[in-house]
């Protein structure tokens, strides 16, 4: 028998769990085609400026030229500690010690950090975005398909108190139009949860990307500032 058989062979309530399962199964699969892309360019666009921030080395030449790799979550760090960088250098939000240089231990550099900080905590949410939903999908999938089984099956039996016969051919096709709801849990549950846990471990992987190049940063201002 072809779906569209067992579809129509089903009970108002069978349906709903089918039709409710088949949307968790295309809308993740939509999700996980984004969330590949948007990571896979994550990845290649981090490298790509990493390459150019340490090739380039000045700050202002960086920024010109940042938006380049705009799909980078270090981008938006560097973007992010550069302006509040230079507002803390307008605003002369640091005290110089003698001979001139610029001390770190007032709160200049504190502006900054924080400022890393909360892009991070930005982009990590960015990054995150939608992937709950698999999670959804692939802890409620299998239950709402077993639900749908249960009622089938509990519809089947009926069926058959009231036809007074349970031979093969009476309880087998009952039985199997309940089970598909169960069959369409595991379609729509297994592939969302292998995707989750995809993508959360590259974006741990990011994380500690962008965890590195804030410290990295902090340094280079720290020591330019204090060198001055």
């Amino acid at each position: 028998m072809s779906f569209e058989l067992f579809f129509t062979g089903t009970g108002l309530v069978v349906k709903g769990v089918l039709l409710l399962l088949i949307l968790f199964s295309v809308v993740s699969w939509g999700i996980i085609m984004f969330k590949m892309y948007q990571i896979h360019k994550a990845f290649s666009e981090s490298g790509r400026f990493m390459d150019f921030f340490w090739k380039t080395k000045r700050f202002d030449a960086i920024a010109s030229q940042a938006d380049r790799f705009a799909s980078s979550p270090l981008v938006a760090l560097f973007n992010e500690g550069y302006s509040e960088l230079k507002q803390v250098m307008e605003t002369g939000d640091t005290r110089t010690e003698q001979g001139g240089a610029i001390s770190t231990d007032l709160g200049g550099i504190a502006n900054v950090s924080r400022a890393l900080r909360r892009a991070t905590n930005l982009e990590v949410t960015r990054l995150e975005k939608y992937t709950t939903f698999l999670a959804t999908t692939g802890s409620t999938s299998p239950f709402i398909g077993l639900f749908g089984t249960v009622w089938g099956i509990m519809v089947a039996f009926i069926g058959i108190g009231k036809t007074g016969s349970a031979s093969l051919a009476v309880v087998a096709p009952g039985i199997a139009e309940a089970l598909i709801a169960t069959a369409i849990g595991l379609v729509a549950a297994i592939p969302a949860v292998m995707a989750y846990n995809h993508f959360q471990h590259k974006i741990r992987v990011l994380v500690k990307e962008m965890d590195s190049f804030s410290t990295e940063f902090l340094n280079i201002v720290q020591r330019n500032i204090a060198g001055k």
